[in-house]
């Protein structure tokens, strides 16, 4: 393994071999550690400030649920629903997604550190404003999703549709695109300065810059 995979493996959440089963409506307070929440739905809820430490959720679908400034740490979903509830203001700690679907997802002005997308559906899910390090999205789909002014250090993009990804404000420099599928990118040129494209992904690019391309 090189240097720059090295600097980019994200940590795994740390996770006992044991954890409780719990129903969500029967946490005590706003602060839940420890626990295996699965095969429910959590409906209707508004809660500022909520803390999750060493917690699985399984097959749970989020519906109609704001969880503004929640903290999430040492935390996985798995193949869980999160479409279009909202974690704005997160901070958001070794934590996986894993073939969840996040369609409309709002994780703005959220800080995401050591942090796995894998096989999600991510479509129009908002990271606008964030503050991401150590994140990896590994064949995802992110059409149409927003990284407006985000801020990037080892973020990696791994064999994921970027159709019409909004990138505008936010420095793109080191970030490898070479295995994504690009099209119709939303950005300024000088955010491309530094990112690493194959050659036909940069043919694109010039395109979007107005350059005519002669052969």
């Amino acid at each position: 393994m090189n240097d720059l995979s090295r600097k980019q493996k994200t940590l795994q959440p740390i996770i006992p071999k044991e954890l409780m089963p719990m129903n969500f409506e029967d946490r005590d307070d706003t602060y839940v550690s420890m626990a295996l929440i699965s095969d429910c739905s959590i409906i209707g809820e508004e809660i500022e400030r909520l803390k999750f430490e060493q917690v699985v959720f399984q097959n749970v679908t989020f519906i109609d649920v704001s969880f503004r400034y929640v903290e999430l740490i040492d935390v996985i979903f798995e193949r869980c629903d999160l479409s279009n509830s909202n974690f704005g203001d997160a901070s958001i700690h070794r934590v996986e997604f894993k073939e969840s679907k996040l369609v409309g997802l709002n994780l703005s002005d959220a800080t995401l550190r050591n942090v796995l997308f894998s096989n999600c559906n991510a479509n129009l899910c908002s990271f606008g404003y964030g503050d991401l390090k150590q994140v990896k999205f590994d064949t995802c789909s992110l059409r149409h999703a927003d990284f407006y002014e985000a801020k990037f250090h080892l973020v990696d993009f791994k064999e994921s549709d970027l159709y019409e990804v909004n990138f505008t404000g936010t420095a793109l420099k080191g970030i490898d695109f070479s295995s994504s599928t690009l099209n119709q990118l939303i950005l300024s040129p000088e955010s491309l300065d530094g990112c690493i494209v194959t050659s036909e992904q940069a043919i694109g690019f010039a395109k979007l810059m107005g350059l005519i391309i002669k052969d």
